[in-house]
């Protein structure tokens, strides 16, 4: 059998393919799917066909509307309709020390990330470094995009 550089490099790029395969997906993580009932509604945004409810608990909006910090164990709920339909849930949850898990490049403080399906399973297929990313460009916002509408919120989600 021979070996040529055509083939190594073949087998080079198969082999970086598995391993970023295996370091983009989803992983089970501390993130929990949250007792929905617990949660308050505190907005709504729209984008076409896609309408998301987020909510938190009511001591996260209590403490916010405080200028306190957010306690440990809050949980934010993002769940994403297409067409009227659950799509999925994104859960963004806080644990002390729990950023420690995580290189200090990615890290968003202590808030960990976890996409589910309708029926509240971890979809593994996500990737949430993604959503560490984006949200770590909220930093001096607390790792919020809707931050902003606790502070308005006075029981009627804010649009």
């Amino acid at each position: 059998m021979r070996i040529t550089m055509r083939s190594l490099l073949r087998l080079a790029v198969m082999g970086w393919l598995v391993l970023l395969g295996g370091q983009v997906s989803a992983e089970s993580n501390r993130v929990q799917f949250p007792d929905l009932s617990k949660q308050v509604h505190y907005t709504t945004v729209k984008r076409g066909e896609v309408t998301e409810h987020i909510s938190t608990t009511r001591e996260a909006i209590e403490a916010m509307q405080n200028k306190q910090p957010i306690p440990n164990g809050t949980q934010f709920v993002l769940a994403d309709y297409r067409n009227g339909n659950i799509h999925r849930y994104f859960v963004m949850e806080k644990g002390q020390g729990w950023g420690d898990d995580f290189d200090e490049r990615t890290r968003t403080d202590d808030w960990q990330f976890q996409w589910f399906w309708p029926d509240q399973q971890i979809n593994l297929k996500e990737n949430t470094t993604r959503c560490m990313s984006c949200h770590r460009a909220q930093r001096e916002r607390g790792y919020l995009f809707t931050g902003g509408r606790i502070l308005d919120f006075r029981g009627t989600p804010v649009e």
